[in-house]
């Protein structure tokens, strides 16, 4: 049970900055480009790569941390910022094809399903 906590608050914590770092940048450089969406995004993979490192490969903190921290936070603020970790889990273990078709069907496909998704969206409407 206090796992669910844990994820929780993360998540909570992850949505509300998420909101509000998009919301800024928007406010600055304006919305003719996702430059919020950019933001969160890279600066998600950026934290996700810190709290990786060192939670697990430095300092070895707690379990209910990484779950706060990746899971939660992390995974609230941008699932992009998971997905660059596990594609960098695929290289780091010499799985780089793997890798590569991770990052092909997740980009391309995942595009073109979004689009799919739109024309049934068009559809039922």
């Amino acid at each position: 049970m206090e796992k669910w906590f844990y994820l929780i608050g993360g998540g909570v914590l992850g949505t509300l900055a998420r909101h509000i770092l998009s919301s800024v940048v928007y406010h600055k450089v304006g919305s003719g480009f996702p430059y919020g969406t950019l933001v969160v995004n890279l600066v998600g993979c950026f934290l996700v790569g810190i709290f990786d490192t060192v939670l697990q490969a430095k300092f070895h903190f707690s379990s209910m941390l990484r779950i706060f921290l990746m899971a939660g936070f992390c995974g609230a603020f941008t699932t992009f910022s998971t997905f660059m970790l596990e594609t960098g889990n695929l290289i780091r273990d010499g799985e780089t094809l793997r890798a590569f078709l991770n990052i092909i069907i997740s980009v391309i496909i995942g595009f073109i399903v979004f689009r799919l998704g739109v024309l049934v969206g068009e559809l039922i409407r």
